[in-house]
C-alpha cells in the first residue's frame, strides 16, 4: 500500500512542473471530479498541452481562461457535456530577451517558416501574430544573437506574452564576456581588451549620438590632449602610433573637421575592440595601441536601416538584402557646415581657426574679417556573399573626405591670408573566410588604401605661396588559420605581406623652394602563436611571436623579432589577475609641421622611416592586472611599462629649441590606472584614475631627460548615467594636470645671431606646465517608437558645461617687431549639440 501511495504522488509530481503547470488532460480530469461534468476531447490533441492552474474560480471563468492559455475551442453542449477540440489557426505573442543582461531587443525579425508571413519585433521586444497555423514553427533573428526556432503553440500564452529569450552569438572562439563596464555595451574581455557594442550601447556624457573614437576616450589610460578624435593618446603614445583598422584595412585618416569628429560611422559598426597590450601576433604596427572596427557581417533577409542628423551633418544607413546569400549594405554622412552655421559648428570653427597670422602694416594685431567654405562627407560600403556553408566572401569600402577654402583679411590694409585644403582616404578590402572543417579555419584578408592631402596657403596677398601635397598608398595581403589541437587549445598561423610608399611634396615661391620625398617599404610577418582557454573559463593564456622582415627599396633592411604574451587567471568568482607583454615595431610616422602653417590647421604629414633621419620606431610594454566583480561593483587596476625607441623631435610635435633639428631619442612611460564602477538598475556611476611618468630621452639635448610634450601625470574622470523607461541621461566631470611647454627666458628672450631670422632665447625643454584641465558635460536622449517596426530618438548633449577656458597649449613666435609673441591654443567653449534619428 505504502509503495502505491508513493507511486501515485510521483506520478503527481511529474505532472505539475516548477512553474505550476499541469497537463491539460490531468487537469480536465479533475475538474470533472470537482464540478460533476463530461468533457469530451481527441486525446493525441491534448496530450502535449500544459497550462498554468487557474485560480479557484467558478467552471465558466476556468474554461475561460484555459482558452485564454491554449486557445482551444470550447463548445458547451449542456449543462454537464462540453466538448475540447484544437483550433488550425491561432493568434501568438512573444517578448524577445536579450538572455544575458535581460534587456528587450528591438527589431528583431520574426518569420513563420513557409509562408510570407514576419515582422519585427517593436521598441519594447514585442510581437503578435495573427490566425497562424498552430503547428507553425517560427525563427526568431537579431544581429548578434544565435537565430531561434520555436512552434506557434508554444506562443499561444498572451497576457503577458511568453518571454523568449535570445543567446548571444560569438564567433570563432566563443569568447566571453568577463565584465559589463560603465554603461551598457562596454565590456572587458578575457584577455585584457575593451569592447564597444554599438548595437547596446547606452549613453556616455556629453554624447548624444554614438561616437566611436569619442566613445573610447571615457576608458582609462586614453585621452586626447587637444580633445580631438584624430589625436588619442594611449598611454602615452602620440596618435599616429596607434593601428586604427576598419574591417581588417588600415586607415590614415580618422576625423572630420580637423579631428573633432569620428569619421566612422556607429550604425553599421557592429563591434570596437580596444587593446592596449598584449595583442595577439597576427597584428603589427600600433606601438602604443590598436582600435579594431567590424562593421555587421551576416547576410540577413530583411532590410534595416536609419537617419538622422544633428547640427554638424546629416547621415543614412541601410542593409538590403539582394538574395539568400547576398546583402549589401552601405553609409552616408555629409556635413550642413557649408551652408548652415549652428552654434555647435561656431564653437568648433572657434576651436579650429584661433591662431591667426593677419597683421596691420605695423605688424600688430587689428581686426580680421573671416569667410570660410567647409565642408566634409563620408560614404562606406559592404557587399556580403555567403559562397555555401562553410566559405563566406565580403567586399567592403570606405571613402572619407574634408575640404576646406580659409581665407582672413585685415579690415585696415587689406591685406589677405588665404588657405585650402582637400584631405581624402579611399580605401578598399576583401575577405575569404573558410571553415574547411570543425577544426580548421582559415580568413584571408587584402586591401588597397589611399591617403591624399593637398594643401595650398598663400600670405600677404600672395607675395608668398606654399603648397604641399602627402600621398600615402598601401597594399596589404594577410592569411590567418587557426587549428583546433584540442578542445581547449587553438593553434593560429599566419603571414602578412604590405608595401607602404609616401610621397611629401613641398613647394614654396618665396624664396624659392622645392622639395619632393618618396619612400617605400615592404615587410613580410609570418607569425604563429598557441592559445589556451580553460573549459570552465578560469584561464585564458596565448602566447605567440611575430617576424618581421623590413626592406627598404632604398637604403635598409632589418629584421625584428616581437615575442607577445597575454595571460589571465581567475583567482576566485570575483578576483582575476593578468599579466600582459608585447614587442612592436612601426615604419610610418607623422611629422608636425610649423604651427604657422595653413594657419594652424592641419599640420601633420606622414613619413617613411628610412634608418638615417628616422628608424624604425620599436616598443616593448609590460603590465600586470587586478579585477573585482561582485554584485554589481567593478574594479580595475593595472600598472604598465612601456618603452619607445627611435622617436624623433619632428615627430613628437616640439615647439621650441628642438623642433627643427630632427634629433632622435626614446621615451619611458610608466604608470597606474585605475577604475572603480557601480551598476544599479537604472544607475550607472563610476570613478577613473589615470597616473603617468612620461620621460623622454634625447642624448642630443642638454638636459638629456626631460618631460614628453604628453606627460599628464594625473587625470580622472567622476561620471554617471540613469535610465527611466526610454529616456537616458549622462553626466561627468573630467580632470587632468597641465601638459608641459617650453617658455621662453625671462629679460633676454631673443637671440641675435646678425642673420635672418632671430632665434628664441628658451629656458630648459618642458620646464613649465599648463594649468589644470576642467571640463563638465552632460548628454540625454529619449526614445520612442513612432509605428511597429520604425523607432526614433532625440538627444541633446553638451561639451564643456560651465563654459570653462582650458589651455590645450601654449608656444612662442618672433613677429614681424622682433618681439617674442605668445600664443594661446583654448579648448572648446560651451558647446551645445542636438540630434534626432529614425531606425527601421
Amino acid at each position: 500500500m505504502l509503495f502505491l501511495v508513493c507511486g501515485l504522488l510521483s506520478s503527481m509530481a511529474q505532472e505539475v512542473t516548477t512553474q505550476g503547470t499541469v497537463n491539460i488532460i490531468t487537469y480536465l480530469q479533475e475538474l470533472e471530479r470537482r464540478y460533476d461534468v463530461k468533457f469530451s476531447y481527441v486525446d493525441e490533441d491534448l496530450e502535449d498541452v500544459r497550462v498554468q492552474l487557474p485560480a479557484e474560480e467558478d467552471l465558466d471563468t476556468i474554461l475561460a481562461r484555459l482558452t485564454d492559455q491554449t486557445q482551444l475551442k470550447v463548445q458547451k453542449l449542456s449543462d454537464r457535456y462540453y466538448t475540447l477540440s484544437r483550433s488550425r489557426l491561432i493568434d501568438v505573442c512573444g517578448t524577445v530577451l536579450d538572455n544575458y543582461e535581460k534587456n528587450t531587443i528591438t527589431g528583431a525579425s520574426v518569420e513563420v517558416l513557409g509562408s510570407s508571413i514576419s515582422m519585427i519585433t517593436d521598441f519594447d521586444g514585442m510581437f503578435r501574430l495573427e490566425q497562424i497555423p498552430r503547428g507553425a514553427t517560427l525563427r526568431i533573428r537579431h544581429i548578434g544573437y544565435k537565430p531561434l526556432y520555436i512552434s506557434a503553440s508554444a506562443l499561444v500564452q498572451s497576457n503577458p506574452c511568453t518571454p523568449i529569450p535570445l543567446a548571444l552569438l560569438y564567433e570563432q572562439l566563443d569568447e566571453v564576456v568577463v565584465y559589463n563596464i560603465l554603461t551598457t555595451g562596454i565590456s572587458e574581455m578575457p584577455d585584457g581588451s575593451l569592447q564597444l557594442d554599438l548595437d547596446k550601447f547606452g549613453i556616455l556624457p556629453g554624447l548624444s549620438e554614438p561616437d566611436i573614437l569619442q566613445s573610447v576616450q571615457a576608458l582609462p589610460g586614453i585621452r586626447s590632449i587637444d580633445e580631438t578624435v584624430s589625436d588619442i593618446n594611449i598611454r602615452g603614445g602620440t596618435n599616429d602610433q596607434n593601428l586604427i583598422l576598419w574591417d581588417g584595412i588600415k586607415m590614415y585618416q580618422s576625423g572630420h573637421f580637423f579631428g573633432l569628429i569620428s569619421a566612422f560611422n556607429p550604425y553599421l559598426t557592429e563591434k570596437v575592440t580596444l587593446i592596449k597590450n598584449g595583442t595577439s601576433a597576427q597584428y603589427g604596427d600600433g606601438v602604443s595601441g590598436i582600435i579594431l572596427m567590424e562593421t555587421h557581417d551576416r547576410v540577413d533577409d530583411k532590410i534595416f536601416g536609419g537617419a538622422g542628423f544633428n547640427l554638424i551633418s546629416g547621415d543614412a544607413y541601410a542593409y538590403l538584402p539582394l538574395s539568400e546569400k547576398l546583402g549589401f549594405q552601405w553609409s552616408a554622412r555629409r556635413s550642413v557646415t557649408d551652408f548652415l552655421n549652428t552654434p555647435t559648428y561656431k564653437q568648433f570653427f572657434s576651436r579650429a581657426f584661433q591662431d591667426t597670422e593677419v597683421k596691420s602694416d605695423n605688424g600688430a594685431d587689428t581686426d580680421i574679417s573671416q569667410e570660410e567654405n567647409f565642408y566634409f562627407y563620408d560614404f562606406t560600403g559592404k557587399l556580403l556573399y555567403d559562397i555555401n556553408e562553410r566559405h563566406k566572401a565580403r567586399l567592403s569600402f570606405i571613402h572619407i573626405n574634408n575640404d576646406l577654402d580659409y581665407t582672413e583679411t585685415a579690415n585696415q590694409s587689406g591685406r589677405e591670408n588665404r588657405s585650402t585644403l582637400d584631405q581624402t582616404n579611399l580605401s578598399f578590402g576583401a575577405v575569404l573566410h573558410s571553415d574547411w572543417s570543425d577544426d580548421f579555419h582559415s580568413t584571408i584578408n587584402t586591401y588597397y588604401t589611399r591617403y591624399n592631402l593637398d594643401a595650398r596657403t598663400s600670405t600677404n596677398d600672395e607675395e608668398q605661396q606654399l603648397f604641399q601635397n602627402n600621398r600615402v598608398l598601401e597594399s596589404s595581403l594577410k592569411l590567418n588559420t587557426r587549428y583546433k589541437v584540442l578542445t581547449e587549445l587553438n593553434w593560429h598561423n599566419g603571414y602578412q605581406f604590405s608595401e607602404v610608399g609616401i610621397t611629401n611634396t613641398t613647394t614654396v615661391t618665396q624664396p624659392p623652394f622645392n622639395s619632393n620625398v618618396k619612400g617605400v617599404i615592404r615587410t613580410h610577418a609570418p607569425f604563429s602563436e598557441l592559445e589556451y582557454r580553460s573549459a570552465d573559463g578560469d584561464m585564458m593564456a596565448r602566447g605567440g611571436v611575430r617576424v618581421n622582415f623590413i626592406e627598404n627599396l632604398d637604403t635598409f633592411s632589418e629584421i625584428i623579432v616581437e615575442p607577445r604574451i597575454n595571460l589571465n587567471y581567475a583567482l576566485t568568482d570575483s578576483w582575476r589577475i593578468s599579466a600582459l607583454g608585447e614587442f612592436k615595431n612601426q615604419t610610418t610616422n607623422q611629422v608636425i609641421d610649423l604651427e604657422q602653417n595653413f594657419l594652424g590647421i592641419e599640420k601633420r604629414r606622414w613619413i617613411l622611416s628610412d634608418n638615417q633621419d628616422l628608424p624604425v620606431t620599436k616598443s616593448k610594454q609590460g603590465s600586470m592586472g587586478l579585477n573585482y566583480d561582485k554584485n554589481k561593483w567593478y574594479l580595475g587596476l593595472e600598472a604598465f611599462y612601456k618603452q619607445v625607441d627611435g622617436i624623433s623631435t619632428a615627430t613628437q610635435g616640439f615647439q621650441n629649441q628642438d623642433q627643427f633639428n630632427g634629433e632622435i631619442g626614446s621615451y619611458d612611460v610608466k604608470g597606474i590606472e585605475f577604475l572603480l564602477n557601480h551598476q544599479a538598475d537604472r544607475i550607472s556611476a563610476w570613478i577613473s584614475y589615470t597616473y603617468n611618468e612620461n620621460t623622454y630621452t634625447f642624448e642630443d639635448i642638454d638636459p638629456s631627460r626631460f618631460p614628453n610634450n604628453l606627460d599628464i601625470r594625473h587625470a580622472a574622470t567622476l561620471a554617471g548615467t540613469y535610465t527611466y523607461n526610454r529616456l537616458k541621461l549622462g553626466l561627468g566631470l573630467h580632470y587632468r594636470t597641465g601638459k608641459p611647454y617650453t617658455e621662453p627666458q625671462e629679460g633676454n628672450n631673443i637671440i641675435n645671431l646678425n642673420i635672418f631670422p632671430n632665434q628664441i632665447n628658451y629656458q630648459d625643454p618642458n620646464s613649465s606646465r599648463l594649468p589644470d584641465y576642467l571640463r563638465a558635460d552632460a548628454s540625454a536622449i529619449y526614445e520612442f517608437r513612432i509605428s511597429p517596426g520604425v523607432n526614433a530618438s532625440v538627444g541633446a548633449s553638451v561639451l564643456n558645461l560651465l563654459n570653462k577656458k582650458n589651455l590645450l597649449n601654449v608656444y612662442y613666435r618672433i613677429n614681424e617687431q622682433d618681439e617674442v609673441e605668445r600664443i594661446e591654443s583654448a579648448s572648446l567653449g560651451l558647446t551645445p549639440n542636438v540630434s534626432a534619428r529614425i531606425r527601421f
